[in-house]
């Protein structure tokens, strides 16, 4: 046999990759060991992932607004410059759905975001506030009448933040809401350059109303939604107050109204992020409507429903979301957020008519 044939046979026979590392094992390391240790990694990597979980869906904290408003003005004094501050909380609103811990989860599609469900609800009702907002501000506070142009960059910033919660590549959802963001903060930049007048807030009584309206709605669906955690049968109100009403279809005189019990949480939830950004426009336009309020003696009205919505932001002590009878022996905690989300609904009601007087 040649030199060559015998190197050839040489390495032929020299064991790969594979059997080097299989016969590693079998020398340095007992039988079974392979399972133990990767039940350990397993282990690891489960607790890392239940933790990070329990981190991530802590409540963001809330901010001052004015404070806040100093940071996204550069300083500017932006207590003189109407709209502002206002303009500055949507912002800061966006800024915590994509900044805080674990960053916007609505789309995530790894452990332990895409397990996580109460965050999710909790950005959920925190991202149609900041859409009502948006929308308001586009529609309502940046024009002076119904035919006026309306702002360039608000056209902008407000259908991207519309844009779906839950895409997580081309485009990613925090891609169209960092766009939204930019957008808006232009428009704000404009709105306190004393050169640039085309940009405008206009802190109108009708404006406050309008917007009030939109909040006026969802708190209203979010009531009925935690209400019927234990399950209510309503008389169908639908087309009362008008004889000559009516309906695409029939429906019953009486209707059997129940949130399914997997999504008692979820609501709940939903409702403390929507009460949570809620808290923050509402302590501006306190700010940014000052004179409107005070003309109309209305202060008082609008820190009360700010006075209700803080009390949902309280700490839950439960592991988990209770869904107990309405006088049972456990806590229902979606009657309790009810009760706080009416009262503050009911105090809009009467805020909006008090704007609404000469």
């Amino acid at each position: 046999m040649s030199e060559a044939d015998e190197t050839l046979e040489a390495s032929l026979k020299k064991p790969g990759w594979g059997r080097r590392l299989r016969n590693f094992a079998d020398d340095y390391l007992p039988q079974g060991r392979w399972l133990s240790i990767s039940a350990a990694v397993l282990g690891i990597y489960l607790l890392v992932v239940l933790v990070l979980g329990m981190v991530w869906s802590i409540t963001p904290a809330r901010f001052d607004v004015v404070e806040n408003a100093r940071l996204y003005t550069s300083n500017v004094d932006q207590e003189t410059v109407t709209g502002a501050v206002t303009t500055s909380a949507l912002i800061g609103v966006v800024d915590v759905l994509l900044t805080k811990r674990g960053g916007f989860l609505s789309n995530d599609k790894l452990p332990p975001g895409v397990y996580l469900d109460n965050m999710p609800n909790w950005e959920y009702g925190a991202l149609i506030q900041s859409r009502d907002l948006a929308r308001a501000m586009r529609e309502l506070f940046s024009r002076s009448q119904s035919q006026s142009r309306e702002d360039p960059d608000l056209a902008e910033a407000e259908p991207r933040l519309n844009f779906q919660s839950d895409s997580w590549l081309l485009p990613a959802t925090e891609t169209k809401y960092r766009e939204s963001r930019r957008f808006t903060q232009a428009y704000l930049d404009r709105l306190i350059d004393p050169a640039a007048s085309d940009a405008q807030f206009y802190a109108r009584a009708d404006n406050l109303r309008e917007w009030l309206a939109m909040v006026n709605t969802r708190l209203g669906s979010l009531s009925q939604r935690l209400s019927a955690s234990v399950g209510q049968r309503r008389v169908n109100t639908d087309l009362a107050g008008e004889e000559k009403a009516s309906q695409s279809t029939v429906a019953p005189s009486e209707l059997e109204v129940r949130t399914p019990w997997t999504e008692i949480d979820d609501v709940f939830y939903e409702t403390r992020g929507a009460a949570w950004a809620l808290i923050h426009f509402l302590k501006a336009a306190e700010v940014d409507f000052a004179d409107v309020l005070q003309k109309k003696n209305a202060q008082v009205s609008l820190r009360q429903i700010i006075r209700e919505l803080e009390a949902t932001q309280d700490y839950v002590w439960s592991p988990m979301i209770l869904n107990g009878t309405g006088f049972g022996f456990v806590a229902n905690h979606s009657l309790v957020m009810a009760s706080y989300i009416s009262r503050a609904n009911a105090a809009i009601i009467d805020l909006r008519d008090l704007l609404s007087q000469g």
